[in-house]
């Protein structure tokens, strides 16, 4: 145990995690707290992908050429990797979220809690993860999203970065925050969960949408006018869900918001750019060749607007784009041609 993982005993921190998912964002955080001094034991559900980045010493598919910290542990077997930490992390695609978490929970111990780094609505309900999580497990756990402006590749490569640990305990919280925190990562905490799984879900249907606009050549203003407009769209629904205006206009929100929408180490933002230059879903999704989680958000997010009735015209015409075939420059001469008004309404 190294020094740093003896004063974290010593005061109550966390010694070891378990990342439970080795693609590119549960790869980076792993990294990320051996770099903090905290053991990390890094979980793939391929045992192949395992012996691959063990010969490798990197995760060359994900991460390529990006090499691993000392003291990074790779175990191929899930109850030994969760048996063995002292919290765990889940990383991994919404629609695999749930049955992660009904595999995990007969392992841990009494009060232990579930954070997670995945940015999505369940795929079919559209709950919120915690909720997700809540129907599964019951609400006696401690339950917490790792989220905010964060490229893996970066985090990997050891670039500043800042997120926000949002859950339903702050004592929780900041454990998993403390864990994070180190070097040039910066871990805030926030105690809005509503917010911040609402603020990671929306911006990967906003930044499809602003993809669009740049791979159809719409220019600079087109894409400040659709993050801008597109964050009022995330605050109208975040007000009736309860979400906290300070949660969406931070890390969690807007912070992530203009990264993903801009960045083109996006997944969604290169979806939106396929699409807008012609390509089908299809063919983008298999060229990106990972999960791209605003194609099933997409739909979810405008389900949730329509049962609560709020307005979100982008989101509409990208769920309408992306599950309804609908011709993105049909969609771009229906936001233009929407009635004049005042912003801010």
């Amino acid at each position: 145990m190294s020094a740093d993982s003896t004063a974290a005993a010593a005061d109550g921190g966390v010694c070891s995690v378990a990342v439970l998912g080795a693609g590119s964002w549960g790869t980076a955080l792993a990294m990320q707290l051996v770099r903090g001094g905290v053991r990390a034991l890094l979980w793939a559900r391929n045992p192949v992908h395992i012996e691959a980045m063990r010969a490798a010493g990197c995760n060359q598919r994900f991460l390529p050429d990006i090499r691993f910290p000392d003291g990074l542990e790779l175990e191929p077997v899930l109850k030994k990797a969760v048996r063995s930490a002292d919290e765990v992390l889940l990383v991994v695609p919404s629609h695999a979220f749930v049955g992660l978490i009904n595999q995990v929970v007969p392992w841990l111990r009494p009060g232990q809690g579930i954070s997670w780094a995945c940015n999505g609505l369940e795929p079919g309900s559209g709950h919120f993860l915690h909720h997700a999580a809540m129907q599964s497990i019951g609400t006696s756990r401690p339950l917490a999203v790792v989220t905010g402006p964060s490229f893996a590749t970066e985090v990997a490569a050891n670039l500043p970065t800042a997120v926000t640990v949002a859950g339903t305990d702050k004592h929780y919280c900041a454990r998993i925050a403390q864990a994070l925190h180190g070097g040039n990562f910066r871990a805030y905490t926030s105690e809005d969960i509503v917010g911040a799984e609402l603020g990671g879900a929306v911006k990967n249907v906003l930044a499809i949408a602003t993809g669009i606009s740049d791979g159809m050549g719409f220019g600079y203003n087109a894409r400040a006018a659709l993050i801008t407009r597109g964050l009022v769209e995330m605050m109208r629904l975040g007000q009736i869900l309860g979400a906290h205006e300070q949660t969406l206009t931070g890390l969690a929100g807007m912070g992530d918001l203009v990264l993903t929408s801009t960045g083109d180490l996006s997944r969604n933002r290169r979806l939106g750019l396929a699409l807008g230059a012609g390509q089908s879903v299809e063919e983008a999704i298999a060229e990106i060749g990972q999960v791209v989680e605003g194609v099933s958000t997409s739909e979810e997010v405008w389900r949730l607007a329509q049962r609560h009735g709020v307005e979100m015209p982008i989101s509409e015409q990208i769920n309408g784009i992306i599950h309804k075939g609908w011709d993105p420059s049909r969609s771009v001469r229906e936001l233009l041609s929407r009635q004049q008004k005042a912003e801010n309404i």
